[in-house]
């Protein structure tokens, strides 16, 4: 609305609906200004225009809302799968390789220090999956569901993270040099988790304790 520029715009709700409504070409246009019981008409063009096009229209909507949060939130991994519940998470290869070391040779996982069988695996991350919002071969077992929504206390459960991660094909490729000593591995994945850990603590995760 071009028309309406600097103080046109200052003045009361019903006026300013009024002022609105003699423009030319817009989506919709006031039939009453009643605060919470405003009402709109939408123009049929632009009706059978959004009902044709939804799909192209709601995607666009999602990336502004994606890009403004991104802005806003640079800390914050993950940010396109908060916007939406969280869809079935694929960890059915994860738990068939678990279960296949499970059944060659009997383990206990790594926090707790319980026995695992095929029955109780399950998968996910030393930081919480709801907040990190993606899935890598990272383990844990019997605390996975609490561990969803909480993160442990990292004097408690790092070192035997590390421990574990230390012969991850996966983080060696990221980590590793050759000469490296356990502490100094140790070291380099903390400045991995650390930085992640604390952005999680202070967007307010709870923690779980290896002691409770």
């Amino acid at each position: 609305m071009e028309s309406m520029k600097g103080k046109e715009w200052n003045r009361s709700g019903k006026n300013l609906a009024a002022r609105i409504n003699q423009e030319q070409r817009l989506i919709y246009y006031f039939l009453q200004f009643l605060g919470l019981d405003t009402q709109i008409q939408i123009q049929k063009e632009w009706a059978d225009y959004i009902e044709q096009n939804y799909e192209i229209i709601q995607g666009w909507i999602e990336l502004n809302l994606i890009q403004y949060l991104q802005r806003r939130n640079p800390s914050v991994p993950g940010v396109v799968d908060k916007l939406f519940p969280p869809r079935e998470r694929k960890l059915e290869k994860v738990k068939k390789y678990w279960k296949m070391i499970v059944a060659i040779k009997p383990i206990c996982e790594i926090y707790g220090e319980k026995p695992l069988n095929e029955k109780n695996i399950s998968i996910d991350h030393f930081v919480p999956w709801s907040y990190v919002a993606h899935d890598e071969l990272w383990k844990s077992e019997y605390l996975s569901y609490e561990m969803m929504w909480k993160y442990p206390k990292i004097h408690e459960a790092f070192e035997k993270c590390a421990r574990e991660h230390l012969n991850n094909q996966e983080i060696r490729h990221k980590l590793y040099q050759q000469g490296l000593s356990e502490r100094e591995f140790s070291g380099r994945l903390e400045e991995v988790i650390l930085p992640v850990y604390q952005s999680a603590k202070s967007m307010g995760f709870p923690n779980w304790s290896l002691k409770g």
